[in-house]
């Protein structure tokens, strides 16, 4: 079995590679990010948004264990509120129509810097930049509905509230301002 810390930019300027070390526990090993458990996780970078995401992962088993880590916009969390996805969506405020559900597996607790800190909520994945939204108590990422569409079983993920909803604060956030 292979497990995958998934990303969407590792750069130094915006990435989120930094996030890897301030929210998980453990430690690099080599290119190699070792669980308290010891188990060895790879990390993937998979680029910014849904075709980005399809072209990464295309190729990983579908019994893989990934772990989403990233940025996320929210209209009324904190900046830098950690949230522990339980479900992704679409973001699509002006129609509607039926889609599967797709839950995510909680993360292991013990993979956390600070667990009783986490937030538990839902995410909602848009092609584009979130600026406004009707939407409260949770966050808006770019990547996370894909990644979980391709039907990954093993899928959790935790997203770092960098904005709420402004891109000049997510810019800021991202780049250690």
């Amino acid at each position: 079995m292979q497990n995958f810390i998934l990303i969407a930019e590792a750069g130094d300027f915006i990435g989120e590679k930094k996030l890897i070390a301030q929210h998980l526990c453990g430690q690099w090993v080599n290119n190699q990010w070792q669980m308290p458990d010891g188990t060895l996780w790879d990390v993937l970078v998979t680029g910014v948004g849904a075709l980005n995401v399809m072209k990464a992962l295309r190729h990983i088993p579908l019994d893989s264990q990934l772990l989403n880590i990233g940025y996320a916009g929210s209209a009324n969390y904190d900046i830098g509120s950690a949230v522990v996805v339980n479900e992704v969506r679409l973001n699509h405020p002006n129609v509607t129509y039926p889609e599967p559900q797709l839950l995510l597996q909680s993360i292991n607790r013990e993979y956390l810097q600070n667990p009783n800190q986490c937030i538990s909520s839902i995410c909602y994945s848009n092609t584009d930049f979130v600026l406004q939204s009707d939407y409260t108590d949770c966050v808006f990422d770019m990547e996370l509905a894909y990644i979980a569409a391709l039907g990954f079983k093993r899928l959790s993920a935790i997203k770092i509230v960098s904005d709420n909803l402004s891109l000049h604060a997510y810019r800021e956030v991202a780049a250690g301002v």
